[in-house]
Parts: structure tokens; C-alpha cells; sequence
């Protein structure tokens, strides 16, 4: 499979695509006035405990209040491993029994563990989302390019995309000879082939930034930022920049420069794959990914046999509605069903993963009335999912086609990142008709006209109500003047909206 880095960097944003043999399966967006905060630290102030919730709320400077549950206070390692591969993107993290588990105890209380008032280092591992603050956590994290530190943490992690156990066994061996007593790593995809040099230097470096943050943390005054993470174009050479990827290509000169030689110096081997784009077509034209942007932010996909997806978007869910559309089929409708569905399945997996699409997603399938189709689909939707970086939660496909499924959410989707609600409909995604309208002003005057003395009404109304009222509609002012003895005049305000009107008495 081919795998591609685009980099589009200008002063205002800087916008990486990830492509898959032409494909674009991922799409980040940093924007310099409204720069993330996810991997960042703070030191910060408990300002609420909340027992009932088992959290407290963070003030880390930030408009809204930081949340912290206590798992991220108090947590075993099991719920560990899940809140790392959330914070580092190592999907399928595996972490070493370096002792007997000890027995059960009863859950600690996060009024035993935090008080108000009390100031503590916490890092984010989510963003800001619509009206939520960012979610924090006690446990320090610091990603390398091989390896990410846990200084709080004594245990080995490594990722289960190694799959080769003579190397995997190598690796741990490495890291149980290099550690130092209470801290601990998770071995990341990318140090498959990593020699015990190369681990050497990757924690040290980690190891005085951590040293760096204490010294910080000590000096400074709540809410105080301790450390930002790296720019999203280094973390994407961090991240993503792996030996699978046959090219990095950035249309920037300086962003460039910066690239190969932090290339040069940690990366060698992939530093020649690094590419500089000079030519005059803007360079996401170029690779057909604006196409694609524009494409993710509408509601109807359209599948190649003529089917089609909608998706909308609700404060509390995701609904995907598949459709046949213009498809078909020949002879068996069951089967033109099932295409149908089977061709949606890779569609939605992979909007899901362009479009960051997270927490609740109901896909409504064309209902099959034959239990192994069923199968089919919900198989293909498992499969089409399994390297989503995200972790999914999938359940079985209801009698009414229906699969109720979650999925990750870290980060804004694209559309919020992209987009803000209407203005003029006010996000609800219609509006009233120009007729709604004229009637409700009808009412209006009759509800008003009799209690006032005055002879003449002025109607204030956007000019597509006023041809109405004008032309189809002119029959209901001639009966209101008749009936109240008053003149109604008809003004058109180009400034109001659709829905909006001022009825004045003169």
C-alpha cells in the first residue's frame, strides 16, 4: 500500500493529509489563533470537587475548567492502557505483568484523594469539545520517536501493531536494561528495528524534558502552562513519518528545511523520502484533497453503484442513513440490498475516520430479511474499522437494520473544526417558509389590530416574504384592511431574516 504525508503550511493554518494509495484517510488542521492544548501541561487549582460525579473541576487558564475523573487520579492498569492509547494514538497497547496482581480493593474516593483549593500537575488528553472544558489527567506522558515516558508509572507497555515476538522480546529486553526504578515506557510502533543506542538517546532526551517541566512546576503559579507539545508539523513527523510512508511532501521551503534536518539528524534513512512542493497548482489541489474536504463536509455521499449515504450530525449522536438511491439492481431485490449495504460499509468506515466522527453513531442499513447477510455486513463493518486508530465498540445489527456503535472522540470533528452553526436558521438546518411566515403575521394583526386606535399598519418583512404578500397572499391584507379599517403598507428589509418581521402601528 502506498502512504503519502501532504503538508500544506501557510502563516495562518497548517492543514496534513494522509493519504492511502491516493486516498485521503486522515485529515489534521492547526490553526495559529486556536491552537490545540491536547498534550499539554499544566500546573493547576482544584476548584470543585464534585463526589457525585467522582471528579473535580481544574482551573489550568483556560476559558473553561479542566475535568478530571478519579480513574485519572487512582486508576489501575488496565484502564491505564486505555487512557494511553487514547493520549499517545499506539493503538492496542500491551502492558507487562511485572507482579502478581494484587487483590481487589474497594474504589478510593476522589474527595479522599483531592482537595479544593489544592494545586497539581495534570496533562490534557482531550480538547475542548463544543461547551465541554478539556479533560485532564495526573499521569504524565512525554511521546518520543521511539518510546513514550511515564515518569509516574513503573511499567512496559508496548504495542501489539509489533508483531513479530522474537523482536517484540528484543525490544523488552532493551527497555528492562535501560529504565530507571519508578518510571516506565510504552514501546511505540515505530521502534521496531531500534537499536539499544538509539533507545539510549531518545530517553535521555525525554528524561531532561521531563527534568526541565519539575523544575518549571516548582517556580511557578497556579494555573501556569508548563509544557506545549510539538507543532502539528513535527508531531506528524514524529507520529506518522514511518518507514511504511513512501513520501513526505511539504510545500513550504522553511517548513521544509526544518523537516530534513531534523530528518538528517534522527532519521536518516527516510530523510531522501522528504519532498519540497514548488510548483505553481496550490499543492491539496494538486493531490485532489481539497476536493475531498468539501466533499466530507456535505450530508450525501454518493456511492459508486448509484446508492448513497446521509449523514447528520446531533448534540448527542451521529445518525448515518443508508440509501439504494438510483441503484437498482437486476432481479433479487435481497441482493441489491445487500451490495448496496456492503459498498456503505467502506464508505462510512472511512468518512468516519476523515471527518473524525466520535461518541455515538447509529448506522441505519437497508433492512435484510436474511440472518447471514446480516452477518455479512456487520463482518465487512468490523473488518472496514479494524485499523481505525479510535477505539470502536460495535453491537450486532438490530432486526431494523440498525448498528449502534462509539467510537473515540479526542478531538473536534471536521465539521466543528471547519464550520459554525447557522446563523440564520440558527443551526437547525431549515427554516420557515416564506407562507409560515405570512401567516403568522396575519395572526398578528388579528390579534392586535382591534385594541389600536391608529388607521395604518407598516409590515417590516425580508423582501422574499414581501413578494409573497405582494402577490399569492395579497387576498389576506385586502380582508385585515377591510375587516379593521386600517391601510397595511408592506416594507421590504433586506437586513431581516427570512423569519423575522416588525409590525408597526401608525
Amino acid at each position: 500500500m502506498a502512504i503519502e504525508i501532504i503538508i500544506n503550511a501557510t502563516r495562518e493554518e497548517t492543514r496534513v493529509a494522509l493519504l492511502e494509495n491516493g486516498v485521503i484517510t486522515e485529515l489534521h488542521i492547526d490553526r495559529k489563533k486556536e491552537r490545540g492544548v491536547a498534550g499539554n501541561i499544566y500546573k493547576g487549582r482544584v476548584l470543585k470537587i464534585l463526589p457525585g460525579m467522582q471528579a473535580a473541576f481544574v482551573d489550568i487558564g483556560l476559558e473553561k475548567a479542566a475535568f478530571l475523573y478519579v480513574t485519572e487520579v487512582s486508576a489501575n492498569i488496565e484502564e491505564y492502557a486505555k487512557m494511553m492509547e487514547e493520549e499517545t494514538g499506539e493503538t492496542r497497547i500491551e502492558f507487562e505483568n511485572e507482579a502478581p496482581k494484587p487483590k481487589k480493593s474497594a474504589p478510593v474516593a476522589i474527595e479522599d484523594l483531592l482537595q479544593e483549593g489544592q494545586e497539581i500537575m495534570v496533562q490534557v488528553v482531550k480538547e475542548p469539545i463544543g461547551t465541554k472544558g478539556a479533560r485532564v489527567t495526573t499521569y504524565i506522558t512525554l511521546p518520543g520517536r521511539y518510546l513514550v515516558y511515564m515518569p509516574t508509572i513503573e511499567h512496559i507497555g508496548i504495542s501489539r501493531r509489533i508483531e513479530e515476538e522474537s523482536e517484540r522480546k528484543r525490544l523488552r529486553e532493551i527497555l528492562y536494561k535501560l529504565k530507571r526504578p519508578g518510571s516506565g515506557y510504552i514501546i511505540r510502533t515505530a521502534s521496531e528495528g531500534v537499536s539499544e543506542e538509539e533507545f539510549n538517546e531518545d530517553i535521555g532526551f525525554l528524561e531532561l524534558l521531563w527534568q526541565s517541566i519539575q523544575t518549571k512546576r516548582d517556580k511557578a503559579a497556579a494555573p501556569n502552562l508548563l509544557y506545549t507539545d510539538l507543532d502539528i508539523i513535527f508531531r506528524t513527523v514524529r507520529d506518522l513519518f514511518t518507514p511504511k510512508v513512501d513520501k513526505l511532501v511539504v510545500d513550504s521551503r522553511e517548513e521544509y528545511q526544518k523537516i530534513k534536518e531534523f530528518a538528517d539528524s534522527y532519521l536518516p534513512k527516510l530523510s531522501p523520502r522528504v519532498e519540497f512542493y514548488d510548483k505553481d497548482e496550490p499543492i491539496f489541489d494538486a493531490y485532489e484533497v481539497e476536493m475531498e474536504i468539501s466533499r466530507a463536509l456535505g450530508k450525501k455521499i454518493w456511492l459508486k453503484s448509484g446508492g448513497y449515504i446521509v449523514i447528520d450530525h446531533t448534540e448527542a449522536l451521529t445518525a448515518i442513513d443508508v440509501n439504494t438511491g438510483r441503484y437498482v439492481g437486476k432481479r433479487n431485490p435481497e441482493e441489491t440490498i445487500l451490495k448496496t449495504n456492503l459498498e456503505a460499509v467502506k464508505e462510512v468506515a472511512y468518512q468516519l475516520r476523515l471527518r473524525n466522527i466520535g461518541g455515538i453513531i447509529i448506522i441505519d442499513f437497508i433492512d435484510m430479511l436474511k440472518e447471514k447477510n446480516r452477518k455479512k455486513v456487520f463482518n465487512a463493518l468490523s473488518e472496514a474499522l479494524a485499523t481505525d486508530k479510535a477505539r470502536t465498540n460495535i453491537l450486532q445489527i438490530s432486526e431494523l437494520g440498525l448498528v449502534e456503535m462509539s467510537r473515540k472522540r479526542v478531538r473536534e470533528n471536521l465539521q466543528r473544526t471547519l464550520c459554525e452553526p447557522c446563523p440564520y436558521c440558527e443551526g437547525r438546518s431549515h427554516i420557515k417558509s416564506p407562507t409560515t411566515v405570512c401567516y403568522e403575521i396575519f395572526r398578528e394583526i388579528r390579534r392586535t389590530a382591534s385594541s389600536s386606535k391608529n388607521n395604518k399598519i407598516m409590515v417590516n418583512v425580508n423582501p422574499t416574504v414581501a413578494n409573497l404578500l405582494y402577490d399569492e397572499e395579497r387576498q389576506g391584507i385586502d380582508e385585515l384592511e377591510n375587516r379593521y379599517k386600517k391601510k397595511i403598507a408592506i416594507k421590504e428589509d433586506p437586513n431581516l431574516h427570512q423569519e423575522q418581521y416588525d409590525i408597526v402601528y401608525i
